[in-house]
């Protein structure tokens, strides 16, 4: 039986803003919580009742405060070894954070953040693999609706702007008569989780909302959503006519792409290097767009086509159009820690460091160390890395800084799915490489610049974002003040992660 990741907490008395195992987004299988990842649990709730009995707080309000973060962080520490700079003052006084980690340190865009519209996750339930498992799971639309990713995303994180990221499916053009549709009515039934459309509504009204540029928004077309079944081929004026909506209607800043997808029923999904795809870049260069933001990695969310999330196709594509960008979502880490022997399937080489795709993306850039087009995007990569094998985590990490270069490294979270992101950005900031996995593999320390180019500064290239309008001293925008005012009301973070468990563990 499945649980939610907060509602299971709750039963057991669990209250973690830094999640104790990793959570399924209903695309895969729960798996169990390993015996170290309960030895921290343990060790968070143990130490956070003692020091919230010192401080005469409780423990609710301890732990969602940024001590409580900090004995999180130091938890995970005593169990696994010292892959974040804690000190124990900082989970006993908050001045010592403050001082050591300045709120304003980091401009930080989340490219990779979701909501949904109207439902809980996209199509899972429709899969073959998971009606046979017969788990009866319940939808809980608010925890992944626009109100709540604006309180996650905004009011408990310091994320500065979100890319709003698309998923899988395709907009209807025209009805039965040839009418143009609207909305809704381009997204009828199991497509309407996150459409273009819809990103583009919800980026605008964040502007609006804030008097400033807080949202920008992916667009979901790519070269298979459109499909001519007599000729077997692209439905070239169906996709011209989208692409031409998203870009002049829409205004969308990323294409996003799951090429081990089929949303146009062609029977087979598409490769960045392929003839379709090069079709795309061609029509999409003359309109201006060359930004491609594509999910690679996590291949379980296709048994068919799954092979098609192989990074291969990267190095073509790339050198192929080098006037293009291309995010590579997940740095392509191949199975994620919800895979049973996950390790194993991934090949994991203690040895070397290397694993299941990873390995094929930094060997592209051994191969071509001049092709300066490719950025290895961390969502789901270093959060689910650094809650289950901080080990992996730096090498995941450090391999993709040590090729592709501090400046070539995006960061992305993929909340909602995980809750607020926050323990996800002060992770991230207390984050280091061990010295001896540096000397042994070659790795560097990760310093504050490095940091702060990935937190922000480099996907603030790849969007344009007008950096310094956002650091002139300007008075609060509007988000900002209902932030101020959702703080002074007594607002905090839930600490729920919105993704699922097994409800045994």
């Amino acid at each position: 039986m499945w649980i939610r990741k907060g509602q299971r907490d709750q039963l057991k008395g669990v209250d973690s803003p830094m999640p104790t195992q990793v959570v399924s987004n209903e695309e895969f299988t729960p798996r169990k919580q390993t015996p170290k990842q309960k030895q921290v649990e343990h060790l968070i709730g143990e130490m956070a009742a003692e020091k919230s009995k010192k401080l005469g707080m409780d423990r609710r309000s301890f732990m969602a405060s940024a001590m409580g973060l900090a004995t999180c962080f130091l938890a995970s520490n005593k169990v696994f070894g010292n892959a974040f700079e804690v000190d124990e003052i900082e989970t006993m006084e908050s001045a010592a954070i403050d001082e050591k980690w300045p709120k304003q340190d980091y401009f930080i865009i989340d490219v990779q953040s979701h909501f949904t519209n109207g439902v809980a996750i996209p199509g899972f339930r429709t899969m073959e693999f998971v009606k046979n498992m017969g788990f009866n799971l319940k939808e809980d639309v608010a925890s992944y609706g626009f109100k709540n990713f604006v309180k996650e995303m905004f009011f408990d994180s310091d994320t500065s702007i979100v890319v709003i990221s698309g998923v899988p499916g395709r907009e209807i053009n025209r009805d039965a008569k040839g009418n143009q549709l609207e909305g809704q009515g381009r997204t009828p039934g199991g497509n309407r989780v996150l459409p273009s459309w819809l990103m583009a509504e919800a980026r605008e009204e964040l502007n609006s909302l804030a008097g400033s540029q807080r949202a920008l928004s992916q667009g979901n077309l790519a070269p298979n959503h459109y499909w001519n079944k007599t000729t077997n081929s692209i439905d070239k004026t169906a996709l011209i006519e989208q692409m031409e909506r998203e870009l002049t209607k829409y205004k969308i800043n990323s294409w996003k792409w799951y090429c081990h997808t089929d949303p146009g029923q062609s029977g087979n999904g598409f490769q960045l290097d392929d003839d379709n795809a090069f079709f795309f870049y061609e029509e999409t260069r003359k309109r201006g767009l060359k930004l491609v933001s594509v999910h690679k990695g996590y291949s379980y969310q296709s048994r068919t086509l799954g092979h098609l999330a192989n990074p291969k196709d990267v190095e073509k594509a790339a050198l192929k159009n080098p006037d293009f960008n291309f995010v590579i979502y997940h740095s392509a880490l191949q199975h994620g820690p919800n895979e049973a022997n996950w390790k194993t399937a991934d090949g994991y080489d203690a040895t070397t460091g290397d694993f299941a795709w990873h390995n094929v993306l930094m060997n592209i850039k051994k191969r071509n160390p001049k092709m300066n087009n490719v950025f290895c995007e961390i969502g789901s990569f270093f959060n689910i890395l650094v809650v289950t094998d901080p080990e992996m985590a730096m090498h995941g990490i450090g391999k993709n800084i040590k090729y592709y270069g501090s400046d070539h490294v995006i960061w992305g979270t993929d909340c909602l799915w995980w809750g607020s992101p926050q323990w996800a950005i002060d992770a991230f900031k207390r984050f280091q490489i061990s010295d001896e996995m540096c000397e042994k593999f070659g790795y560097k320390k990760i310093t504050k610049e490095d940091k702060a180019k990935i937190f922000g500064l480099n996907a603030a290239k790849l969007y344009k974002v007008d950096m310094k309008a956002k650091r002139k001293p300007l008075p609060p925008d509007a988000l900002d003040k209902l932030k101020t005012a959702y703080l002074e009301r007594g607002g905090m973070r839930s600490n729920a992660a919105y993704g699922w468990v097994r409800a045994s563990d």
